[in-house]
C-alpha cells in the first residue's frame, strides 16, 4: 500500500540531502514510498564556475542510500529518477 505522506525519518534524510543539492541549484522531490521502496526525483543543479561541485546522480544516490541506512533502515530500496 502506498503511503500518502513521508514518515519523519525519511523526511529527515530528504531535507538534509535537499540542502546539499540545493546549494548548487538542484532539487529533490518525493515521489512515492511503497513498503520499503522509496522513489525520489533528483534534478541536477548547475554551476558554471564549478561544474564538478554539482552532485552527480550517482553521488546523490550513494549519499541517500547511506543516510537512509542510518536514519530510515526500513527503506530497503531507492529509485532515484
Amino acid at each position: 500500500m502506498t503511503q500518502l505522506s513521508v514518515d519523519p525519518q525519511v523526511q529527515f534524510v530528504l531535507d538534509n540531502i535537499a540542502t546539499i543539492v540545493g546549494s548548487e541549484g538542484g532539487s529533490l522531490e518525493f515521489v512515492d514510498l511503497d513498503g520499503g521502496r522509496l522513489t525520489v526525483r533528483y534534478t541536477e543543479g548547475r554551476n558554471d564556475e564549478c561544474p564538478e561541485c554539482v552532485p552527480s546522480h550517482d553521488m546523490v544516490s550513494q549519499i541517500m542510500k547511506t543516510s537512509l541506512g542510518m536514519h530510515a533502515p526500513h527503506v530497503t530500496d531507492l529509485e532515484l529518477l
